[in-house]
């Protein structure tokens, strides 16, 4: 991540949606051939970069004159035309991705104004958490984060969109857990149109799960 040229992209992108972008983050799947390029596969290194690019990101996004001094970037003042502010604030919601139960992970998102919940398994294995988790992950939130105002937990799933009721099964355990979006993904599958095809179907028929106060 380059992230003066990520802080430009996304306040044109925020503009151009009237203030409705919101930017997730997180270390990267580093098992996507990224080590052909010269990326950083260490996953330390890796969150110190985010980290970085997070501070010079939403500094940036305050304006100029900025500069950062950190491990990985140093940045000097600089005359060069800066952005415009976003037009949310105080700025562009940010979704990080937080691994439970690892604290610095989480300690991040907890900065931030979204999680997107994983859980690391004792022998280093990422993978997606349960509703049961999500619900642990609630109640650390509420009693860790530091400042008020609302919180977006997102959990990431696929829905059909032919049986209104059995996605509303799938996507309520979630709700009860304390998820507030439902953001249905398919990963690999950009490539297959007939996926696509279903994709395009699902948001035809909007959201798998209204709030039934239940």
């Amino acid at each position: 991540m380059r992230p003066w040229k990520l802080a430009s992209e996304t306040v044109a992108l925020n503009h151009l949606s009237r203030g409705r972008l919101t930017i997730s983050v997180g270390l990267g799947a580093i098992d996507n051939g990224f080590e052909a390029f010269g990326e950083v596969l260490d996953r330390k290194t890796r969150a110190e970069l985010l980290d970085e690019g997070l501070d010079i990101l939403t500094g940036l996004w305050r304006g100029q004159p900025f500069t950062y001094q950190g491990k990985h970037y140093h940045i000097k003042e600089s005359s060069f035309y800066p952005p415009p502010p976003p037009l949310k604030q105080p700025r562009i919601p940010i979704w990080v991705v937080g691994a439970w139960p690892r604290m610095r992970s989480m300690r991040r998102a907890l900065r931030y104004d979204g999680l997107i919940p994983a859980t690391i398994d004792s022998n280093g294995t990422v993978r997606n958490a349960t509703p049961d988790e999500v619900h642990r992950m609630k109640k650390f939130i509420e009693a860790n984060r530091p400042r008020e105002g609302s919180y977006d937990i997102v959990v990431e799933g696929r829905s059909l969109p032919d049986d209104p009721s059995k996605a509303a099964e799938l996507v309520r355990p979630w709700y009860k857990a304390g998820a507030t979006w439902w953001m249905a993904t398919s990963w690999g599958s950009m490539d297959k149109p007939e996926l696509m095809e279903v994709f395009r179907k699902r948001i035809q028929h909007g959201p798998p799960f209204q709030n039934e106060h239940s």
